[in-house]
């Protein structure tokens, strides 16, 4: 029987001839996950052998990671802001860049708020949830187009204990009626923003792997942060606020967008690689 060291190495020169960006990560990663163990306790234990069945379960899992598909979808969760989420093909993965989104609505409101939010294209459920459990004043209605990305936040809320405060809706905001959802204190979305021109240059995950739909707006990059700023003077209260993430090198068009749609005070955070990832703006 292999040992956990032996497994590790023999799966993480694999994962690099694969062309697997950081492979040793990746490898102890899904072991990991098989052991149903923290991957720093892998380190307690490489002497240790792996029985059959828990190396036949590895090794498809190291297979599926050499097809590129992502790990988080292999293990089916993640973590975003200290807590767990399930994750499934029919949503995007939670990334850490959107971890400054929830922090930023934090740190602009008090736990003890009672705000009523909207977040567009819920996904996962990753931002409401987390704003739920940290403000837990607050309601929020959560929107989505797939019923599939709908039924797992659902299952999200119920696993972090939120599901009496986040109503979820399936909802086009490019084309469904908004006169039921107004009077909100916050707006957040992380919208689709890769332009279909950019689409085919990302990663072999995210085209193979992540839905189109959650990634692309099919268009220019820019048609969600139209069609949302565009709906805020009926969505927002007066003074409330509208929260996007940006990609890199969006910031002026969207700042244009949103002063275009009676929005002021714009502020833009940058995320830890420097890039301007966070602009948020008030109703005025």
């Amino acid at each position: 029987m292999l040992t956990i060291l032996e497994s590790i190495e023999l799966s993480t020169e694999y994962l690099r001839k694969k062309g697997i960006e950081s492979p040793r990560i990746n490898a102890e990663s899904l072991l990991a996950s098989v052991l149903n163990c923290k991957r720093l306790d892998l380190y307690l234990a490489y002497d240790k052998p792996i029985i059959e069945n828990e190396l036949i379960v590895y090794r498809n899992f190291i297979k599926r990671r050499g097809n590129f598909e992502p790990l988080q979808y292999i293990t089916g969760s993640v973590e975003f802001y200290g807590l767990n989420f399930k994750v499934n093909p029919s949503v995007l993965i939670p990334r850490p860049e959107t971890e400054l989104l929830v922090e930023t609505i934090l740190d602009t409101y008090k736990s003890n708020d009672n705000l009523k939010i909207l977040d567009i294209g819920s996904g996962s459920g990753n931002i409401a949830i987390s704003i739920a459990y940290h403000l837990p004043d607050s309601k929020i209605i959560a929107t989505d187009i797939s019923t599939e990305s709908l039924q797992l936040a659902i299952e999200n809320a119920k696993l972090n204990s939120v599901e009496e405060r986040i109503q979820f809706l399936q909802h086009d905001i490019l084309t469904g009626s908004i006169s039921n959802l107004n009077e909100f204190d916050i707006v957040v979305s992380n919208p689709p923003y890769v332009s279909e021109k950019d689409y085919i240059s990302l990663q072999n995950e995210i085209i193979k792997f992540e839905p189109k739909i959650a990634v692309s707006d099919f268009d220019d990059g820019y048609k969600f942060y139209k069609a949302i700023a565009s709906k805020s003077s009926q969505l927002l209260k007066k003074k409330g606020r509208l929260f996007f993430e940006l990609s890199g090198g969006q910031r002026n068009v969207v700042e244009k967008i949103m002063t275009e749609n009676n929005l002021s005070d714009i502020t833009v955070k940058k995320d830890y690689s420097n890039i301007e990832r966070i602009i948020y703006g008030v109703k005025n």
